[in-house]
C-alpha cells in the first residue's frame, strides 16, 4: 500500500519478506529480504531490486539482485551472494529462488567458500 493509502504499487514501494529456512522440513535458520519496486510497466509488469540475508547457526550469507515480474509471475530468480559472516565470511556464488506457492519459495544456494 502506498503512503497515500492507495493500494496501487508504484516506484519506490518496499516489500519486506521474512521466514524460516527449512531443510527436510526442519528449521535450520531464518531468512529476511527487502525489495524495492524500481520500475512499473503496462500489463502489471514491474522490476524489483532486493537484498536478502540467510541467518544460519554458522553465520550469515548476504545476497542481492534485480528481477522482472510479469503477469505470469517472476519465474526463477537468481541473486548474487555478496558476502557473509562467520563460516561464510569469504562466501561467493549465487542463490536461485523458485516460488513453490504464494507463501513459500525453494532456495538453492550455490556457495563457494
Amino acid at each position: 500500500m502506498d503512503v497515500d493509502g492507495s493500494s496501487d504499487s508504484s516506484q519506490g514501494d518496499e516489500f519486506v519478506i521474512t521466514g524460516d529456512l527449512l531443510l527436510d522440513n526442519a528449521a535450520v535458520g531464518t531468512y529476511g529480504q527487502i525489495c524495492t519496486l524500481t520500475r512499473t510497466a503496462p500489463g502489471d509488469e514491474f522490476d524489483m531490486q532486493c537484498t536478502a540475508s540467510l541467518s544460519l547457526p554458522q553465520g550469515q550469507i548476504t545476497a542481492e539482485g534485480r528481477f522482472t515480474v510479469t503477469s505470469a509471475g517472476p519465474g526463477p530468480v537468481t541473486f548474487a551472494i555478496t558476502g557473509g559472516t562467520g563460516d561464510y565470511r569469504t562466501a561467493q556464488g549465487f542463490i536461485t529462488s523458485v516460488n513453490a506457492s504464494d507463501t513459500e519459495s525453494n532456495l538453492t544456494v550455490n556457495l563457494i567458500l
